[in-house]
């Protein structure tokens, strides 16, 4: 509070009053008791429902957003039954861990097995990211209070990262989620070792967070250098693995899993690509920092060095020639919502402590303020449309284009783009429609309600020379040929 005396031993250095690092820190302040000790849960209880809600409610409208909810169905598919993890429409007998190394995606193989259907994978999904609140709700209340941790934790729910993520059909970052918040919360209470263990398995979700944990590795080693040296090496460590982890998997094991040995994207960065991204987008990509530093932490998080963990997830983004990574669309941003929150917390507790005015009650005021332009902000973003009855509608139209790709047996092998692969890839062996496969499948299903195509047969005949197709059914946009 303004006027308030440090919580611990000071030095001096200029106007500010900065917190010794060489003195055991002090006792975390209690929240409450009661009702309060379940805010976090409630919330992140609350927030499960709103993202079940917004992914399942546009899966079963059919607007399924791109491929990835159909391959890593694919790839959970065959985990629940003990094979290979083959996503084919990445191409025939793809082997998922050789495009992105994601192993940690068969943890929802039992759930699969149980509940056979991509809607399993969304509500997980929307499970651990309303998981992911109750670490943040936690750290901010300890540290900040009872209001503001609230307000933190509101923010968090609703940051538009998140937002975008839960309206995305599903990725395998909703895993990373999660594990960087449990990190840098127990960060943030000085539990060093629990933090190095929360952050190891982002090595499993994804082939860059290797990069991610050792920028954890780097903090609790800058963190703990004072009051706790003898856990520096162990958190040094653990950032030289993370760099590791992210060089062997890049280089060696997902190529060893890849059909032609090598690791697909690097053309988004090789031969000429990182300077091309690099240079490229500049206006976006400082858009995309202004929307993360500025209506979530207005700007305080940079007092934080936990804002370091962001800089590998930014880098590869921004120094990629795919523009789509330079923006604020899609998930690519979840990752980086629970590292500004927490460095938010973190900066109002130490700016708390500062010896200028101004600069403790632009703190004091900041958590409400990101809950208020979360809040603001939300009647533009994807939880706005719980709001409108058409998002819980079915509609005639959806009915009778399920009823048509119903005609596909189980089994069958099948050409698909976006629209009809989510109903299928549960019970069908299903590819992308585009150029010619090895395997000439028996149906292709087509959504052509942009008119990308005048005629679906002849461009599935030009697919696969030699095969003749006919029009088995058609609905509001959607074709389904079989092989005559």
């Amino acid at each position: 509070m303004p006027g308030a005396k440090p919580d611990a031993p000071a030095l001096e250095r200029g106007d500010e009053l900065i917190p010794s690092r060489d003195q055991t820190p002090p006792a975390p302040r209690r929240a409450g008791h009661g009702v309060w000790d379940r805010v976090p849960y409630l919330l992140a209880a609350a927030l499960f429902l709103a993202y079940a809600v917004l992914s399942v409610s546009r899966y079963r409208r059919l607007e399924s957003r791109s491929w990835d909810l159909g391959i890593f169905e694919q790839a959970v598919r065959a985990y629940a039954h003990l094979q290979v993890p083959v996503a084919d429409l990445k191409g025939p007998g793809a082997n998922i861990l050789g495009d992105h190394f994601s192993p940690v995606t068969a943890l929802l193989a039992p759930a699969y097995r149980l509940f056979p259907s991509p809607v399993t994978l969304l509500v997980a999904q929307a499970l651990l990211f309303a998981v992911s609140a109750i670490p943040v709700t936690r750290a901010a209340t300890r540290l900040l209070g009872r209001a503001s941790g609230l307000a933190v934790g509101i923010a968090y729910g609703l940051s538009w990262g998140i937002q975008r993520a839960a309206d995305f059909d599903f990725h395998e970052i909703c895993f990373a989620v999660p594990l960087i918040a449990f990190s840098l919360e127990a960060l943030l209470r000085q539990r060093w070792r629990a933090a190095l263990l929360w952050a190891l398995p982002l090595v499993l979700v994804k082939e860059d967070l290797g990069v991610t944990l050792a920028a954890i590795g780097l903090v609790v080693a800058l963190r703990a250098r004072r009051a706790h040296p003898r856990a520096v090496p162990y958190a040094l460590g653990v950032a030289a693995f993370g760099a590791a982890a992210a060089v062997v998997t890049l280089t060696l094991v997902i190529p060893a899993f890849n059909s032609v040995g090598a690791y697909d994207y690097w053309d988004k960065v090789g031969e000429g690509g990182a300077a091309a991204g690099a240079l490229g987008g500049l206006g976006t990509k400082l858009r995309t920092l202004a929307w993360l530093l500025i209506p979530t932490t207005g700007l305080l998080a940079l007092r934080s060095p936990l804002l370091i963990v962001a800089l590998p997830t930014l880098g590869w983004r921004f120094l990629s020639a795919d523009d789509h990574y330079w923006g604020t669309d899609w998930h690519y941003s979840a990752v980086l919502m629970p590292v500004v929150m927490l460095a938010l917390v973190d900066a109002v507790d130490i700016c708390r402590r500062s010896g200028r005015p101004w600069l403790r009650q632009y703190a004091d005021r900041l958590p409400a303020c990101a809950a208020a332009a979360a809040l603001a902000l939300t009647t533009s973003l994807p939880l706005a449309g719980l709001t409108e009855a058409a998002t819980y509608e079915k509609s005639g139209r959806v009915e009778a284009v399920e009823r048509m790709l119903e005609r596909i047996p189980d089994g069958a092998t099948v050409e698909a783009n976006i629209g009809p692969i989510s109903r299928l890839t549960s019970r069908a062996r299903v590819f992308w429609v585009g150029a010619a496969r090895p395997v000439v499948p028996k149906y292709v299903a087509l959504d052509v309600r942009s008119g990308w195509t005048k005629d679906p047969v002849a461009y599935a005949e030009k697919l696969h020379p030699g095969v003749q197709y006919v029009a088995e059914d058609t609905a509001y946009g959607f074709v389904l040929l079989r092989r005559a």
